[in-house]
């Protein structure tokens, strides 16, 4: 976690910090990621990162959703939601660090933000529905990084192009 001595110029805190007012929007994790980053530093900035620098991944659906993995075998790639647990999310104007000038967290892919959702298009390796385990080509998240959903990635759909 961030410390405020930790900011950057031109970065804004919130005046509070929203995981205290936060109204409960009944979110249940389904399991769990796995991956080979233990701490931010060394993890990837983004997917594209994470593929280059391999390693793999894997996704591990809790039991009572499993059956929910049924027909997921069918498609290539499949879209991740996750709760960034270990982000700050109190910082609402931000300065990566190979940026001269500050953005809004809105304008920015940063697992800071208000509600540390992480989004992932992933290729899809293997998958066993009898234990919940999900082979993926990668992930930039962080090890035991909780996981809110898992969407199929439908190229027609979701890019416009075909399927």
């Amino acid at each position: 976690m961030m410390k405020d001595d930790d900011l950057r110029d031109g970065e804004i805190l919130l005046p509070f910090d929203p995981s205290e007012m936060a109204a409960d929007a009944r979110l249940m994790f389904i399991g769990r990621i796995r991956s080979p980053w233990t701490d931010r530093k060394t993890c990837p900035h983004n997917i594209a990162e994470a593929r280059t620098r391999g390693g793999g991944a894997t996704v591990e659906v809790d039991a009572p959703f499993r059956q929910g993995l049924r027909g997921v075998e069918k498609h290539t790639h499949v879209i991740l939601l996750y709760w960034l647990d270990r982000a700050r999310r109190d910082l609402i104007v931000q300065r990566p660090r190979q940026a001269e000038h500050t953005s809004g967290v809105f304008a920015l892919r940063s697992p800071l933000r208000t509600n540390p959702i992480g989004l992932a298009v992933v290729k899809l390796l293997a998958i066993d529905e009898r234990t919940g385990r999900l082979e993926i080509e990668a992930i930039d998240c962080l090890d035991g990084t909780p996981l809110i959903d898992i969407k199929p990635y439908i190229a027609r759909v979701d890019f416009g192009g075909p399927s």
